[in-house]
């Protein structure tokens, strides 16, 4: 691998920020790509690194934006058969580079550590914190009476939820286990983190009184809705320990939900798209480069050389288009 790639990919790791490492594991002549080619791509489109012709791009940089989204790695195949390589496994793709080789790449995202928001310092609090730092979780507790002695796992203690602020593209999950008058303020301060869970460490009958008052404080319902209480799953949990892993069983079985429910196409990516009129690949249109207008009309083309081939000849690839084929 390239030393700017290893380089560019240790910094994004440091700023915790989301990004695909994409390799060319595979690849037939004449393709300009060579096996082990490499290449980092961000969640913004920024590509650094070599994978080939400018023709592979689009498909890459759309396929690792679905790997940032879904969270799965995936190895797509680009040829000029797109049939010859369905197999389990590969997600092929039309490859319309002019040397007719074919290139397969692996995409695999990096995403930072979840991070899990504790509230209070009850022993079920302490036990989330041990638990989830063994399974990578970033942790932060936010209590004023927390400190590093009491959880030494904490990757950050703070009196004010407000001073806990994670890089954009974190996954948060937070969990209210404070048991005391002050539960309302404390759950405003987690809904306030835009969680993609909050649970509450609370009886539903003990709940039913904090939801009013949330409510009366101007708290929709359907944002009460969304909290989870009596936090974790029905295993019949009893100690503090048996309740953690209940907790951080119910945030899985949520991850894993929302992960079927993408793959099913509920969750599906919509992006713009425009084929290219000149060599017939499909371009992505919020990240192209080259384009023209003709007849108040805008076309997009993967790389500069198939759009001056079609301004020197536009009437010519609009018939083609008009007729249903592309050179």
């Amino acid at each position: 691998m390239r030393h700017d790639v290893l380089i560019r990919a240790a910094d994004l790791v440091q700023r915790e920020e989301p990004f695909v490492i994409a390799t060319v594991v595979r690849r037939q002549p004449s393709s300009s790509a060579q096996s082990g080619d490499t290449a980092v791509i961000t969640a913004d489109g920024q590509f650094r690194g070599w994978l080939g012709g400018s023709c592979t791009q689009p498909t890459v940089l759309r396929e690792a934006k679905r790997a940032l989204a879904d969270g799965e790695p995936r190895l797509i195949a680009l040829s000029p058969d797109p049939a010859a390589d369905q197999r389990p496994g590969v997600v092929p793709f039309p490859m319309t580079c002019h040397s007719g080789g074919s290139v397969e790449i692996y995409l695999e995202p990096v995403l930072p550590r979840p991070r899990l928001v504790l509230f209070g310092v009850s022993p079920v609090v302490r036990a989330l914190a041990r638990l989830a730092k063994a399974m990578e979780y970033k942790v932060d507790v936010a209590d004023p009476a927390a400190d590093q002695a009491a959880f030494p796992e904490a990757d950050r203690l703070a009196g004010d939820a407000r001073k806990l602020v994670s890089p954009a593209g974190t996954r948060t999950f937070a969990v209210v286990a404070t048991m005391s008058d002050s539960d309302e303020d404390v759950i405003e301060a987690a809904l306030a983190m835009k969680p993609a869970y909050l649970g509450v460490v609370a009886s539903k009958k003990r709940f039913t009184p904090i939801r009013e008052a949330l409510q009366r404080r101007g708290v929709s319902a359907a944002t009460l809705d969304r909290i989870q209480t009596p936090a974790g799953l029905d295993i019949g949990a009893r100690t503090p320990e048996e309740i953690a892993v209940s907790i951080l069983a119910e945030i899985i079985e949520m991850q894993r939900g929302q992960a079927q429910e993408r793959e099913s196409g509920e969750s599906e990516l919509t992006v713009a798209q425009a084929t290219d009129l000149v060599c017939g690949m499909t371009v992505e249109i919020v990240t192209a480069r080259h384009s023209a207008e003709v007849g108040g009309r805008v076309y997009y083309f993967c790389c500069g050389g198939c759009r001056e081939r079609f301004l020197a000849s536009p009437e010519r690839y609009l018939a083609q288009a008009d007729s249903g084929g592309l050179r």
